[in-house]
């Protein structure tokens, strides 16, 4: 081919100009085929490049914390979301889906009233008990924990709490790793009730450990408060959130006031409605105050029938701690609390 090109070229100087400009013309044609077809002939041939669907494409793929190498022991099937479907279609159109909202802490705030007051909300779906997949089984993997959520339909929100979530150091990056556009929710009460209220729940089960006062201090005598115990530790809210802060803005986040949860459970379920963009469904007509409890029950609009408490186990009554020890506590929780305050942007009046 090229011989035969070289041949008529060699010839071009005695045509006349028409006929000379048309063979330049083809030519060119001629070499342009040529190494277009020699072009296709070598990408065949070259091995695919492109690349494993199983693997993400960019660095925008992968979650923040693995880019910057702070995945620590996420497991790397599981931190890349766009792996797993949205849901598996169960009986026409249910599914189960990962939860879109999470009720992360705190314990002894009122997680067990707020979940339960949310679940007379017919577009939410919830998991009667604590899953605790981000803290204590999360090797099991997405798909284990999706089958711990309940069917729902499209527009429903599925949800689940595990107050334990707020204070464990890899859950933040775990729930990220799952989506970024988790909503999350925490509960939160007085840090020195919630103490006590966590201490009087450990001597229901284990009735000899030491008194509250001798948990509280390291030294009696010094008055030095002992920053390690667990029950003391939840109540530093602001140094916990500070790791959620890393992974969520704070708009994403709605913090409950567990006293304003007791004195009127109507005007916090209204912020927590609007938060998950949910109808304003759970109404006053839904509670009744129980004086004997401390806390309001729930009860069916326009009904007559008894109201639903919630069990023994809550409202317990706490043993009387010295005003002395509850003073040193408040005045130990201070700094924490106007930080939690400022970062939260609400107080919540418990100086």
């Amino acid at each position: 081919m090229e011989y035969s090109l070289l041949c008529h070229a060699s010839h071009a100087a005695s045509l006349p100009p028409v006929r000379h400009k048309l063979l330049v013309l083809c030519i060119m044609l001629s070499l342009w085929a040529y190494t277009l077809y020699c072009c296709i002939g070598y990408c065949s041939s070259v091995p695919s490049l492109a690349a494993d669907p199983g693997e993400p494409t960019s660095l925008h793929a992968l979650p923040t914390e693995l880019l910057n190498g702070d995945g620590g022991d996420l497991d790397s099937s599981l931190s890349r979301v766009d792996e797993w479907e949205e849901g598996r279609t169960l009986n026409g159109s249910e599914t189960k889906k990962l939860p879109q909202a999470i009720i992360i802490g705190v314990k002894k705030g009122g997680t067990r009233a707020l979940l339960e007051f949310l679940r007379l909300h017919p577009d939410i779906r919830a998991v009667g008990a604590e899953p605790h997949f981000f803290d204590r089984n999360y090797e099991k993997g997405l798909e284990w924990y999706r089958d711990l959520m309940p069917k729902s339909l499209e527009g429903q929100i599925t949800m689940e709490k595990t107050p334990s979530y707020f204070v464990t150091k890899e859950v933040p990056g775990r729930i990220y790793a799952m989506s970024k556009d988790t909503k999350l929710i925490v509960v939160v009460r007085d840090p020195v009730t919630r103490a006590i209220s966590d201490y009087t729940q450990t001597r229901s089960k284990k009735p000899d450990i030491p008194s509250f006062e001798s948990l509280t201090f390291k030294n009696t005598t010094a008055g030095l408060i002992d920053s390690t115990w667990s029950a003391l530790q939840i109540g530093m809210y602001a140094r916990h959130l500070d790791r959620w802060l890393r992974y969520f803005p704070i708009n994403q986040m709605l913090f409950v006031s567990g006293e304003r949860l007791i004195s009127d459970p109507a005007g916090e379920m209204a912020r927590v409605q609007d938060f998950l963009g949910l109808r304003r469904v759970v109404t006053e007509k839904y509670f009744h105050f129980n004086p004997a409890k401390g806390f309001p029950c729930l009860k069916k609009p326009e009904s007559n029938s008894k109201p639903h408490c919630l069990g023994k186990t809550k409202g317990r009554t706490h043993p009387n701690i010295h005003p002395d020890v509850v003073q040193q506590l408040r005045d130990f929780y201070k700094p924490f609390n106007k930080k939690f305050y400022y970062m939260t942007g609400q107080d919540f009046g418990w100086d």
